[in-house]
């Protein structure tokens, strides 16, 4: 279609990125390094690491990866971490090595990943102390593993406080499950021994896979995303065109909640930050929101990433309008549907509006994003990206009017190489002209913004009308009674499929005869929920996504 949207752009966004400033990602993070040196790169519960002491450790690594380890080019690293700070220079060691970098949920069960390093065929995997259990007990069944390398997460900190750490965290507060890797290097080992060694970047292609990116878990065998250089910096470039002259150089703290392995994280705060010169700070433990909120106080963050969960989760904590958002200038939402009860109470706690955004694993993450200068919530999921097409089109592949709702399809720079060993699913995915199916179900407006109805898949179809959980949830979510609510379809002998709304409440004396009383008042007839279920809590993945699988199987 025409690019509508063109016209919508913020002054001075592109409509095409230039070329690729970098052949690799390494090359840009050493160009960072030596631009920013001693500036502070990313800080963890107190400990704070300059570019200059990232790169070293990372080189440090490396070159243990290389030399000792004799890992070659193309193979394929499992980091198995939350957020601190070996993930940030276990990740830029592997990139300097030439390798590919698996990135793995450490929540993950032995089935999980035992999937993943099959799948993946990883030869090496790093993992922090308190998950190596699961790695234990995997292992025997993981086919190509030779090396396993744990880390406890004080490591990096300095002595005593380092010492201090790892044993309050294996004795005191949260003892870790006992694990017998005899084999296991110890992280500060790897360290010290490759400090002795010699080191040389591995130099990579553009086009040579960075990651493998796992997604689909929820929904069925976990499909690995080839996500390449070319793919993850021309993300990066793209970010870059869009942000402008909003976020200075060298001066940003960057609040990172979101795990780093997830995509969305792993791009917009690890990569583009680093290329910024910002201050990425670390949550470990985002779940812990009165500990996150005491972070928070700490820094005059400038950004913070997140989902709908977790900004409704800080909104619903008492000390966090407490907060000084006086050098707040970005707060950008993505992974799920923002709300718009969210976006509003965000708003007016902040006096900052939270900025929706659009992404796949399988495009690196970003497609899609509202311009920074909106002020308010729109409800849009934004305009495409530089260098991006977007279609909106029905069951038969057939390109839709304005405004009629279909599957989006994109088509850009950003679109991943294809699934890892899967060429049936990367074909039903990535078409012959390069257009990826993203199965959600979209329309664009007159002015090219995209409106996100919901998955293709969560659509409930009532008496052969269309419902969209989004549309009910984001409806219910407005209720000043309700913490959080999900909705999706069960079987039904009247009308096919009929809604079924869970929900967690904010005060407990809100009652169905209420809701349902709300909802007549909000929603026409076949979109009402048939059932109403109360819930102390919502089934969340690692990111804090709602998982509606986890609801239709209890």
């Amino acid at each position: 279609m025409e690019k509508i949207w063109l016209n919508e752009y913020p002054e001075g966004v592109p409509a095409e990125i230039a070329p690729l400033p970098h052949q690799s990602i390494t090359e840009m993070f050493l160009q960072a390094a030596g631009e920013y040196q001693d500036k502070p790169m990313v800080a963890n519960m107190g400990k704070t690491l300059s570019y200059n002491q990232v790169e070293k450790l990372s080189g440090d690594l490396a070159a243990y990866f290389s030399e000792e380890l004799k890992l070659q080019k193309g193979d394929r690293l499992a980091i198995m971490m939350p957020n601190c700070l070996q993930y940030v220079v276990a990740l830029y060691a592997a990139l300097r090595a030439g390798l590919i970098v698996a990135n793995i949920n450490p929540l993950y069960t032995k089935r999980e990943l035992e999937h993943q390093l099959n799948d993946s065929g990883a030869v090496a995997v790093i993992v922090l102390a308190n998950m190596a259990k699961t790695v234990d007990v995997a292992l025997p069944d993981c086919r190509n593993v030779k090396h396993v390398m744990v880390t406890q997460l004080g490591d990096l900190f300095d002595f005593p406080k380092s010492k201090l750490i790892n044993f309050l965290l294996k004795y005191v507060i949260k003892p870790y499950p006992r694990y017998n890797l005899p084999q296991a290097i110890a992280f500060n080992d790897m360290l010290e021994i490759g400090a002795t060694l010699p080191h040389r970047d591995i130099p990579v292609e553009t086009n040579d896979v960075a990651f493998l990116q796992y997604t689909g878990g929820t929904t069925g065998v976990a499909k690995g995303a080839m996500l390449t250089h070319a793919n993850m910096l021309a993300n990066i470039e793209q970010a870059t065109a869009w942000v402008g002259d909003i976020l200075e150089q060298g001066k940003e703290i960057v609040i990172t909640a979101l795990p780093l392995y997830h995509i969305f994280s792993l791009m917009a705060n690890c990569l583009l930050f680093t290329k910024k010169g910002a201050l990425n700070v670390l949550i470990t433990n985002p779940r812990d929101i009165p500990s996150f909120v005491k972070i928070l106080k700490k820094y005059r963050f400038s950004v913070i990433t997140g989902v709908n969960t977790l900004f409704n989760a800080l909104l619903h904590d008492p000390n966090f309008a407490k907060l000084d958002f006086s050098a707040l200038r970005l707060t950008m939402g993505g992974g799920m549907a923002v709300q718009h009860a969210v976006a509003q109470s965000w708003k007016k706690v902040t006096g900052k509006p939270l900025i929706e955004a659009y992404g796949l694993t399988e495009t690196s993450p970003a497609a899609m994003i509202n311009p920074f200068t909106n002020k308010e919530y729109t409800g849009s999921i934004g305009l495409p990206l530089s260098s991006t097409e977007i279609k909106i089109v029905d069951e038969q592949g057939s390109e839709l009017d304005l405004s009629e709702v279909g599957e989006l399809c994109i088509r850009g720079p950003q679109v991943m190489k294809g699934y890892w060993q899967m060429p049936d699913e990367t074909a039903h995915a990535i078409r012959e002209d390069g257009w990826l199916y993203t199965g959600d179900m979209a329309k664009i407006d007159a002015r090219g913004y995209v409106f996100l109805v919901d998955r293709k898949k969560d659509m409930v179809n009532v008496s052969g009308f269309n419902v969209y959980p989004n549309e009910i949830e984001d409806v219910v979510m407005e209720h000043p009674d309700v913490k959080e609510a999900a909705v999706i379809g069960v079987p039904d002998s009247d009308t096919g499929e009929a809604i079924k709304l869970f929900v967690v409440r904010e005060h407990q004396g809100l009652n169905e005869a209420t809701l349902r009383d709300y909802c007549k008042t909000k929603l026409t007839g076949y979109k009402r929920p048939k059932y109403i279920a109360f819930r102390n809590e919502l089934p969340k993945n690692a990111v804090g996504k709602i998982l509606r699988r986890d609801l239709r199987e209890h």
